[in-house]
């Protein structure tokens, strides 16, 4: 009876400490376990605009540069401001210009003056050779004389245009409406004609935005070409230096000819306004363009760890962490796009990334 006891008194001894080390190991594990919190990896419409570096281009630009030689004598605008096609905008000395004028006009005169007598001459001869009453050098002098009056009187009109085609290169005016920049001469330069560069005035009622896009998306900006699209299609948009959004949206103007074989990338333009003259060429800015792909799997931007140049997320599996590598697409907001490594309902980690390598122990918390 004594032995039976001790053996009862044992058994209940082992299993009193066995389920205490249970529980010790139970409560060690879940201690050691890092929290985490995870969200579910799950499929939505992903609608996002793609962007491109980009630079604002004049459509219209034309160099200033004088065609005949001289003095500045005259500025007649202010320097940063509109122009109106045909306003004056520089004057060079014309003094000379307008004596050549007015010596050729009095030349003209002359010539048709002796092309007439010339004349009078060759018909009197004319009437007298069919009388047989003069001699046939007399009439061949007259008209030869008649010949050189009128080659004369064609010399006359042709330095007339020239002295007039000077005079008018005297004084430079505004090729279209648009916007003139600084000058790059003051009064009293002497200009060079061809070489002396004056002045830039571009149109900027509508401006270009040139970007690059890779070959592999010509096909989608085509279509974008080839459509209809309205004023207030939102497909095309910009985002300013300073990174605002700006209010008026650009349609496609011109793809490129050709795909540059050394970068797979081709040149795109849009048109966009520019009614309150914000925009300026040269400007730095990016295109965004619309993108609806549909339903793609979309986790937050935070939840991936980039690793020499490759994406991975962490998912939750049997209470362990398994890194899983991933192909991102698009940002979307705070979002972005898996093409490829995860399945729509997995749970992935958001927070704690930083305490958690592949098989790590983890215990979900509440956000």
């Amino acid at each position: 009876m004594y032995k039976i006891l001790n053996v009862i008194i044992y058994c209940a001894l082992t299993a009193g400490l066995l389920s205490c080390t249970g529980s010790a190991a139970k409560d060690k594990n879940e201690n050691t376990a890092i929290p985490v919190t995870v969200t579910r990896a799950g499929t939505a419409d992903a609608v996002f605009y793609n962007s491109y570096p980009a630079n604002i281009v004049a459509l219209k630009e034309v160099e200033l540069r004088g065609q005949v030689s001289g003095y500045i004598t005259g500025i007649y605008f202010t320097e940063g401001k509109r122009v109106q096609k045909g306003k004056n905008l520089y004057e060079i000395d014309r003094r000379k210009y307008q004596a050549a004028y007015e010596a050729a006009q009095s030349n003209v005169k002359i010539a048709e003056a002796n092309f007439g007598k010339a004349q009078l001459d060759a018909d009197r001869y004319t009437d007298l050779a069919r009388q047989d009453a003069v001699a046939k050098q007399l009439f061949d002098h007259a008209m030869t004389d008649l010949n050189n009056a009128k080659q004369q009187v064609d010399a006359a009109n042709s330095d007339l245009v020239r002295a007039k085609t000077d005079l008018e290169y005297s004084l430079i005016k505004a090729p279209f409406d648009g916007t003139i920049g600084f000058s790059n001469v003051k009064l009293g330069a002497l200009v060079t004609p061809g070489q002396t560069l004056l002045n830039t005035v571009s149109a900027d009622d509508s401006l270009g935005v040139d970007f690059q896009i890779n070959e592999n998306e010509l096909l989608r900006f085509q279509k974008f070409e080839n459509s209809v699209i309205s004023k207030n299609d939102s497909t095309f948009r910009i985002s300013l230096p300073d990174n605002s959004i700006y209010p008026y949206f650009g349609r496609i103007s011109v793809i490129d000819r050709a795909v540059d074989p050394q970068t797979s990338s081709i040149r795109v333009r849009i048109i966009i306004p520019n009614k309150e003259r914000i925009l300026k060429p040269g400007m730095s800015c990016k295109v965004l363009v619309l993108n609806a792909s549909g339903q793609q799997i979309l986790i937050p931007y935070k939840a991936v760890i980039e690793q020499l140049g490759e994406y991975f997320v962490f998912v939750i599996r049997e209470n362990k962490a398994a890194q899983v590598r991933v192909t991102l697409g698009a940002r979307v907001n705070s979002n972005v796009i898996v093409m490829k490594g995860l399945n729509d309902g997995e749970n992935i980690v958001v927070d704690g990334i930083q305490k958690v390598h592949d098989g790590s122990a983890v215990r979900i918390v509440q956000q």
